[in-house]
């Protein structure tokens, strides 16, 4: 039996692709995200493939290549350990959806670089060389740091909305300002963002607020008049204080909440929405961005659990605080306050690494068996003895199951202790 080949590096294997289309009489390029990563000096992850060859070619050259979307002309190829998307060059005609075309032809590499949506995306790359192949002066772009539609911007913007927030995307990612023109259009088009289907732009923002560029992702947003599509309704942030200080890896739904909370606060450093404005607010995200129910659960959790740390939390005793850390949410609330009200959150840390750095509550020492087992009958009195014997718990009043069952039965002595 052969033994297993090893995985290739990911752009020695794209090349063995574009080189055997090359040796079946086609033209094959690296194209997009990883031609415009190469130039700015990063090295890229995935890469894309544009060829002649259309979807029959690709899969007479690799056999074992499926189609993803084959009336377009793309196909993945699985080469070196890796996952290529091979498309055919094309060109294509109207969109009526506002999101795809209705037709395409396939054409050649020119005509399939003026159809893309900015000149940072539109540059090819010779496999071989590595010598670029700009039709879109998007060298030039990337030298200095714009995001320019390509040809018309409200021709690229109808045929898409979601290249308004594609463009905000990449700008903050990249460092980029958004060229003068295009933002023109972006904002002229703002409105018709809402068009747009809530699924792929709730991705979009995903994305968006996942990546350490996330603050000035949201002040894009908002200056180009796209924040009503995630928020209901518009506003101009005076300052990120929560996002800019969220650490680089926090969640996203962590920042669309500190997002959320920088908006709210109007000059206030610590905004304090009711419960009933909180979840009006995660409501309209729900709806707005399609969040799952764990997505839902982590903003509304993260909200409710800061508000908790704000109001009052250092008096409550050991045991309330404890049962707070142990919450959902209560890692991505630390984070906001930290923001907010630093002594406050590193106070709360400290206690919290010390007194519960798992963020999980103890098994109890007594549970509804063995109240059974005192003779008590199932019932509301069950709640309340459980809760103040893991409040004892929690506290160390009681360390053994023992002392714990004693507690129990002293509390069943006393007038208000609850009985069977």
């Amino acid at each position: 039996m052969n033994a297993p080949r090893e995985r290739m590096d990911a752009r020695d294997a794209a090349r063995e692709v574009a080189l055997r289309l090359k040796e079946a009489g086609h033209r094959a390029l690296f194209a997009g995200g990883c031609v415009r990563d190469r130039l700015m000096g990063f090295e890229p992850k995935d890469f894309d493939i544009a060829t002649g060859a259309t979807p029959e070619d690709i899969m007479r050259a690799f056999p074992k290549s499926r189609g993803v979307g084959e009336a377009f002309g793309v196909m993945l190829v699985r080469h070196g350990g890796h996952t290529f998307e091979v498309a055919t060059f094309r060109k294509d005609g109207p969109y009526l959806d506002g999101r795809r075309p209705s037709t395409v032809h396939f054409s050649d590499e020119r005509e399939d670089a003026l159809r893309r949506d900015f000149t940072v995306n539109g540059i090819f790359e010779e496999p071989e060389t590595g010598e670029p192949v700009d039709y879109v002066d998007g060298r030039n772009d990337i030298a200095a740091r714009l995001i320019r539609a390509i040809g018309d911007p409200h021709a690229r913007i109808a045929e898409d909305r979601l290249r308004m927030l594609r463009a905000v995307r990449f700008a903050a990612r990249l460092g980029f300002e958004i060229e003068a023109a295009t933002g023109d259009a972006i904002r002229a088009h703002a409105g018709e963002l809402k068009s747009v289907s809530p699924e792929r732009v709730g991705e979009e923002i995903r994305k968006m607020l996942a990546h350490r560029a996330r603050e000035r992702a949201a002040g894009l947003a908002e200056s180009q008049l796209l924040d009503g599509a995630v928020f209901g309704e518009r506003a101009a942030t005076a300052e990120f204080l929560r996002l800019h200080a969220l650490p680089e890896p926090a969640a996203w739904t962590t920042a669309v909440a500190a997002w959320y909370l920088d908006r709210m606060a109007n000059g206030s450093r610590v905004p304090r929405p009711d419960a009933r404005t909180r979840a009006e607010a995660v409501a309209k995200l729900r709806r707005n961005l399609v969040l799952s129910n764990d997505e839902t659960d982590a903003i509304a959790a993260a909200l409710a659990v800061r508000e908790s740390l704000h109001a009052g939390f250092a008096a409550r005793p050991l045991a309330a605080r404890k049962r707070t850390m142990a919450q959902a949410g209560f890692d991505a609330a630390l984070e906001i306050v930290r923001a907010e009200a630093p002594e406050l959150a590193a106070a709360i840390a400290s206690e919290a690494a010390r007194e519960l750095p798992e963020r999980r509550l103890p098994e109890p020492l007594v549970d509804g068996n063995a109240l059974l087992g005192e003779g008590l009958k199932a019932g509301p009195a069950f709640k309340m003895l459980l809760d103040q014997a893991m409040d004892a718990q929690l506290e160390r009043r009681v360390a053994t199951r023992a002392e714990a069952l004693e507690l129990v039965r002293n509390l069943l002595r006393t007038p208000s202790g609850g009985g069977a």
